[in-house]
């Protein structure tokens, strides 16, 4: 038995113009009007937007070349439908940011992106959205030839946009969009904390009163003038220009300010529109600027063509939130760089004192395993539970933070914006096979064996320290506390019998944001002069005395953003696996040094019978949690480094194999302090370019 399914022919370019254009005139009868613009747009975009795919129109031109009658009916159509429709709101608030609430914006757009907002029908935003309504509409319109455009209006003969001034005209809604984007630019550049960014333009006259003035100049002769336009020699546009540069300028030294002064997302954000809105006013004036003819045809079809994009862009998310964070990250990564390099070795002093900061560390850790098994037989709720073991690792790491002791596993999120500052500073920008690659590989092999040693000390020191601590509770009180929990404690290390890697991952992932909230908390403070604030409290000085208060001011400057870091690295640890129970999901963290404290305390409450293979899973275990914790810390870092810098990928090749050969040369540099002074000054040379 056959089937037979009858499918509706394709549609042609030439079908579809004669259908609606041709003798009948069936556009005149559709209840939408837009109904042919949707369906001709659909049958010019592709399927597939593959890169360097060129749209091609030459069927369609060809059939109105030869088709007078047709050419004729789409002229009066497309006429018809843009006749008189208001688009000066695309131009001054589509795809700029319009709320500086970050949050809020990103939640607006998502929603826009599920319901997208309608405005009037009288307005051309309303065309646009029912006719090119994907969001890589935008990508595609780019690709059709400038030729063919240019041939396609001569066609169907569009007027050009200097032809009239009235209301609703071209020009004049390109005017209105114009005087909206200054006014608001003027305005949101005198905002207190904009101005605070920028100190150096105090005694001077703002560049955008200026720019406001000039261009409001330009605007007047335009409209006056019998030809509605500039030419490019002149000299009010050349003043212009200049007027612009100076408003630029204000903007990128409040971003460079920012390494200085702190900046808030706050003031990020001011920042960032009056950026895309003097972008966008670049477009708009280059439109008024015309020196042939061919210009005022050109001029047309580009407006057209960016009126398009910006529709298709106004909700775009991820551009919004990259833009957006890019600088915050950045000055988070400057301050996690500046503290890594203190977890950088490179003498055998400095590495055998950071051995003896980890065995610190670890000292404390295993104390804090000890007391966790206590407060797990406190009997209390989910919540409960939860504060105490946050409370618990909060003030243990914040204990090992002031004592200038070492946590290992914190290290790869502050030495990874480290190494990238290398990165940026220049290390790898002179030629490949050079000494800087050299040097380079010299200085990763630095930071490994800083990572190594530091493990190795934590996880040394954790196990007898726990051991001990479990022995002289059950010697005094005579009570093993692992007694009923043994079991646990070695079944949560192993990969087999758990899911411990997991687990180890959410500890790098929250690794990596205990490093983001220091840098954040030390840029908040700086941007708030927090430390000077201090340093200058009237009530603090009388009281406590000038020397002392600056004292104060100077080691909360130094040491807060690490204690809140650490706080906030404590909470993520001792509350996940109480929300894990709370939701029904198993959620853990897995901690190397942990580990290695748990390990003692099972063996301990086991009385030290456990099977061959499940110590071995356990050893096994606590080895692989300490690599995934530093791989997901480490890799999170990293790229958060990159991309804070705008530094390719593709820098990562030279470096990899810099480090291979490296390590191939010299494997037992990466593990102990072994390079010879000829090397030394060869990263001394590296840190001064």
């Amino acid at each position: 038995m056959k089937l037979f399914f009858k499918t509706k022919p394709k549609s042609t370019a030439a079908g579809l113009l004669t259908e609606f254009f041709g003798e009948t005139q069936s556009w005149r009868e559709t209840n939408d009007v837009l109904e042919p613009l949707v369906k001709l747009v659909r049958l010019i975009r592709p399927l597939k937007n593959k890169k360097q795919q060129t749209v091609d129109l030459q069927e369609i031109i060809s059939f109105l070349k030869e088709n007078y009658s047709c050419r004729k009916q789409l002229s009066i159509y497309l006429k018809e439908i843009l006749k008189d429709r208001k688009f000066n709101k695309i131009l001054s608030d589509a795809a700029i940011l319009q709320d500086v609430d970050f949050i809020f914006e990103v939640k607006k757009r998502i929603f826009a992106k599920l319901l997208p907002y309608q405005p009037q029908k009288d307005t051309l935003e309303y065309v646009l959205n029912q006719v090119f309504y994907l969001a890589n509409d935008g990508v595609w319109i780019d690709r059709i030839p400038l030729s063919q455009l240019e041939e396609l209006y001569d066609l169907l003969k569009f007027k050009s946009i200097y032809e009239s001034k009235l209301p609703n005209s071209v020009l004049s809604e390109l005017l209105i969009a114009q005087h909206l984007i200054i006014q608001r630019i003027s305005g949101r550049a005198m905002e207190t904390d904009v101005i605070k960014m920028v100190p150096e333009f105090d005694d001077l006259e703002s560049p955008f009163s200026a720019f406001e003035k000039e261009l409001f100049l330009i605007e007047d002769r335009i409209i006056n003038s019998a030809k509605h336009y500039i030419t490019s020699d002149d000299l009010s546009y050349a003043q212009l220009l200049i007027l612009k540069k100076q408003c630029e300028g204000f903007v990128e030294k409040a971003f460079h300010n920012s390494s200085k002064y702190g900046i808030s997302l706050r003031v990020n954000q001011h920042l960032l529109k009056i950026r895309q809105q003097l972008e966008r006013l670049t477009f708009l004036i280059s439109l008024l600027v015309v020196d042939s003819e061919k210009d005022k045809r050109n001029n047309g079809i580009i407006l057209a063509l960016r009126l398009i994009k910006y529709n298709c862009y106004k909700n775009n998310v991820r551009k919004f939130v990259a833009e957006s964070t890019q600088l915050l990250s950045y000055e988070i990564t400057q301050h996690t760089a500046k503290t890594g390099e203190h977890y950088i070795t490179e003498s055998r002093k400095e590495y055998f004192k950071m051995f003896q900061g980890a065995l610190g560390g670890g000292f404390i850790v295993g104390i804090l395993c000890i007391v966790k098994v206590l407060l797990s037989k406190a009997e209390t709720s989910f919540f409960g539970h939860a504060f105490l073991y946050s409370m618990n690792y909060a003030f243990g790491f914040i204990a090992i933070y002031l004592l200038g002791f070492t946590l290992a596993t914190k290290q790869p999120a502050m030495t990874a914006s480290a190494l990238i500052k290398a990165l940026e500073e220049g290390a790898l920008q002179k030629g490949i096979g050079t000494a800087k690659y050299k040097a380079f590989a010299v200085f990763f092999a630095r930071v490994f064996r800083s990572q190594f040693i530091a493990f190795v000390g934590n996880v040394v020191m954790a196990f007898p320290v726990s051991l001990l601590g479990i022995w002289l509770i059950d010697y005094f009180l005579n009570y093993n506390i692992a007694a009923t929990k043994w079991e646990t404690l070695l079944v949560d290390l192993s990969p087999i019998h758990s899911l411990a890697i997991f687990h180890a991952a959410i500890a790098g992932v929250f690794l990596f944001l205990s490093g983001i909230i220091s840098g954040s908390v030390a840029n908040r403070d700086k941007h708030n002069q927090v430390c000077f604030r201090i340093a200058e409290h009237p009530f603090l000085k009388r009281n406590f005395g000038k020397n002392k208060t600056l004292q104060l001011a100077k080691l909360y400057e130094k040491k807060w953003a690490g204690i809140i870091s650490n706080f906030w690295f404590g909470i993520f640890m001792g509350s996940t696996a109480s929300i894990g129970l709370f939701l029904g999901l198993n959620l853990d963290v897995r901690h190397i040094t942990f580990g290695s404290g748990n390990l003692a305390l099972a063996l301990y409450g086991a009385n030290y019978e456990v099977s061959n293979w499940m110590l071995f899973w356990g050893i096994f275990g606590i080895g692989l949690i300490g690599l995934v914790n530093f791989m997901v810390s480490f890799s999170l870092s990293l790229g958060l480094a990159f991309r804070s810098r705008a530094i390719s990928l593709f820098e990562l090749r030279f470096v990899t194999v810099s480090i291979w050969n490296h390590f191939k040369s010299k494997p037992l540099s990466f593990f102990f302090p072994t390079e010879k002074k000829a090397n030394e000054s060869q990263l001394e040379e590296l840190k001064n370019s």
